[in-house]
């Protein structure tokens, strides 16, 4: 029998929703910006969890793509607090590195779309993450392009945002970001992880993955530790699956580019580990394509709007 959420999963085995979800969250407090005058940082309200139940039942994780990023500037902190606030487990970010050395988190290869660095340093272009240094990128106001009131939200280092995620007890997919432009970028994160506890037994065996789109970081990624769960972003021709099978445990594409041929094809591969091979999706805000890419039976689910495809698949 296929069920669609864990909802009606729960009517089927005479279990209230409530039972497993736990009592409703209150309103939430007011987020933390991350803005200069924000203080120490305090553990977010968290809403509830996914229950157990939709493990059980293969129904897709949920992951917050850099952080609740509809609702709050992408992998700033106050974007993964958001998400720990509406009870996500797992946040995505993407690492770059800095002039001088220092991983930092931003998506784009540029400083400009989601900073004011052609404020701050007008005569720096093209502004791009690698010709600053971490204390010149710590000048910039990272939230005030999304909203005013997340103003003085500041461009997280790498070290800022593990610490952060584990104050949350959150989970990290964790994007290494065009390292073609920063050589050696996976043993440095690595030593990061290393430093910060993130390579335990309990991280490494279900807090944390590693994706990327180059398949040599991948690959490289997975032969310096091979006890780490990796993922290639991106879709490659049934034909070819296979030999990303040899240091990938998942293949993480966007959802228009798939089908659900193409995901049971993954699924019959055994990644570098012994286990079938996963499909983690993105980037998916909606109710109808959610509801569709669970049919295609799909392991994971990466949205902007992780509360709305939770409520989708889990039914609350």
């Amino acid at each position: 029998m296929y069920v669609r959420t864990v909802a009606a999963a729960a009517a089927v085995l005479g279990i209230t929703l409530s039972a497993l979800a736990g009592p409703a969250s209150a309103t939430p407090p007011p987020l933390r910006t991350g803005g200069p005058k924000a203080g120490p940082a305090a553990a977010p309200h968290a809403g509830p969890k996914a229950p157990p139940l939709a493990g059980l039942l293969g129904l897709p994780v949920v992951y917050a793509h850099r952080g609740a990023s509809a609702y709050a500037p992408e992998n700033t902190l106050a974007s993964i607090d958001l998400a720990a606030r509406l009870g996500m487990d797992w946040v995505e970010n993407d690492v770059q590195r800095t002039k001088d050395g220092v991983l930092v988190v931003i998506h784009d290869d540029t400083l400009k779309r989601t900073t004011d660095v052609q404020k701050v340093f007008p005569k720096r272009s093209p502004w791009r993450v690698k010709d600053f240094t971490a204390a010149e990128i710590a000048r910039l106001d990272a939230g005030s392009w999304f909203r005013p009131e997340f103003a003085g939200a500041r461009i997280p280092t790498l070290r800022e945002y593990l610490d952060r995620v584990q104050l949350n007890q959150g989970r990290l997919l964790l994007e290494v970001k065009k390292p073609e432009l920063y050589p050696g970028i996976e043993r440095e994160i690595l030593d990061l992880l290393g430093s910060t506890g993130w390579l335990d037994a309990r991280h490494v065996a279900s807090r944390l993955v590693v994706q990327s789109f180059s398949a040599d970081s991948v690959a490289l990624v997975h032969r310096m530790r091979p006890d780490l769960v990796t993922a290639f972003l991106g879709a490659p021709p049934e034909e070819d699956l296979e030999r990303y099978a040899a240091f990938s445990d998942r293949i993480n594409p966007w959802f228009r580019e798939i089908n659900a041929e193409w995901v049971a094809r993954v699924h019959a591969l055994q990644g570098p580990h012994g286990k079938a091979m996963e499909v983690d999706t993105w980037i998916v805000d909606d109710p109808d394509t959610t509801q569709r890419v669970v049919e295609m039976g799909v392991d994971g689910i990466i949205s902007n709007r992780p509360d709305l495809v939770r409520r989708t698949v889990y039914g609350y």
